[in-house]
């Protein structure tokens, strides 16, 4: 025989209506661009076997890479490597015991999203 709930709590299957603190966005994040940095890595070794290949190829991948397409794209992965760094940096932190408090989580994830825009607007100005 199964066992059956008797739980009647509604269930809320709209995530668009829970209001998750900014850890949870912070920490969402962190996850996200570390899959989009596993899927950049092969661009980027694409791109690093094309410079290496002959003068020609390396003459080719820079036309492309002055492209403006190109500089965005670059200029996400840089900006997904940066915040990635930095939430990692966070948790390292953290590990070591200074802001494990919901308080001490808060300011951390606010410290690393406005590091994060200062760093993504740093890349921008580099790469245009």
């Amino acid at each position: 025989m199964r066992p059956t709930s008797r739980d009647k709590r509604p269930v809320n299957l709209d995530l668009g209506t829970i209001d998750l603190p900014v850890t949870a966005y912070a920490s969402i994040t962190h996850r996200v661009t570390g899959v989009a940095m596993f899927f950049a890595s092969f661009l980027l070794l694409w791109a690093l076997d094309q410079s290496l290949a002959s003068e020609a190829s390396f003459a080719a991948l820079a036309d492309v890479l002055g492209s403006p397409v190109a500089k965005a794209v670059m200029w996400l992965i840089a900006t997904f490597l940066s915040y990635h760094a930095l939430a990692g940096v966070k948790h390292l932190v953290m590990d070591a015991g200074i802001g494990e408090t919901m308080r001490g989580g808060v300011i951390g994830a606010r410290i690393v999203f406005v590091l994060a825009a200062g760093a993504a607007a740093l890349w921008g100005v580099a790469l245009w």
